[in-house]
């Protein structure tokens, strides 16, 4: 699994999550919401230290994105954008068929 995160994203999570140089964003799936391939389920972020079974990463100025092997059942056959919406100020996640 690929992961994109674009510069406008990483700079959001800077400042509005606090993320520093050194430090780990985890992207999940969770109960509640909706993606655009997903009903009923959403996507999680939790600022936490990555496992050694990973998905997929990738690190932008020190800081680790990434999703775990174990959520696997939510990023199957996609890759994982994140980007940044002007409209709505927050990130938008996209998944791209592989």
């Amino acid at each position: 699994m690929k992961i994109t995160v674009s510069d406008h994203a990483h700079k959001w999570f800077q400042e509005e999550v606090g993320v520093e140089k050194g430090q780990a964003v985890r992207f999940y799936g969770k109960v509640y919401g909706s993606t655009e391939v997903h009903d009923n389920f959403s996507v999680a972020i939790q600022v936490t230290e990555p496992s050694k079974d990973l998905l997929g990463e990738v690190t932008i100025d020190g800081i680790t994105y990434y999703a775990e092997k174990a959520d696997d059942w939510f990023f199957s056959g996609y890759d994982f954008e994140v980007n940044y919406d002007e409209t709505s100020e927050d990130v938008k996640y996209h998944f791209i068929s592989q």
